[in-house]
């Protein structure tokens, strides 16, 4: 099951997503609004096992803490990639400060949200297996940026890299144009047949977006 909810100022969409029948699944990118997140996950009655994240921009981690505190015994395993590992834990609030105000002109959506950042459990690389998922690094919109792809399904998130007609922004800090333009090459060669979810829009599939030129 795939469940969508569209958090925050910014419409990012957050996913719910089980595999098997255990009434665990994944959150992935809870950008914001965590009390909509959390009564998702009760009327679903399911309990996050992982909570995901595609890059570390605060519009796709700021509902993080309250996720964390409100499922903290036994809490969800927490990871992101490793390059965008300074986004959690201890010293967190600067480069979201950075990052947001390169994007917004200042930091108050930042600091109007802000808690401090949990720490990862795992920092993920290229090929790291967690729950149903393989870690796709896709750098571009981040440094940290990757897909999570359950391959048995045919489904992958790919966060800020591939949106339907269109991919993530580059000119924030961490951000390259050529490097984007690598990542949705790579991503044109998987099946064709496989369902994205990105993190912002309407879903998509590898073959609708493989002919479009970026």
């Amino acid at each position: 099951m795939t469940e969508l909810l569209v958090v925050g100022a910014i419409a990012t969409n957050c996913w719910l997503y089980t595999w098997d029948d255990g009434g665990e699944c994944a959150v992935i990118d809870p950008g914001a609004d965590p009390d909509a997140i959390i009564s998702r996950l009760k009327r679903l009655n399911l309990r996050p096992r992982y909570i995901l994240l595609t890059h570390g921009h605060f519009d796709h981690i700021a509902a993080l803490p309250d996720l964390a505190a409100a499922y903290a015994d036994p809490r969800p395993v927490i990871a992101i990639h490793r390059e965008d590992g300074q986004y959690l834990g201890p010293g967190a609030y600067e480069p979201h400060r950075i990052s947001f105000t390169a994007a917004a002109g200042d930091s108050g959506y930042v600091d109007a949200l802000w808690k401090d950042m949990p720490q990862a459990d795992e920092l993920l690389t290229e090929g790291s297996v967690i729950g149903p998922f393989t870690t796709l690094h896709l750098p571009g919109h981040t440094q940290g940026s990757v897909g999570f792809l359950d391959q048995a399904a045919q489904v992958l998130f790919s966060g800020d890299t591939m949106f339907r007609g269109d991919c993530g922004r580059t000119d924030l800090p961490g951000g390259s144009w050529p490097q984007i333009q690598q990542s949705l090459r790579r991503l044109a060669t998987l099946d064709r047949d496989i369902t994205v979810y990105p993190g912002h829009g309407p879903k998509t599939s590898i073959g609708d977006e493989a002919n479009n030129v970026y």
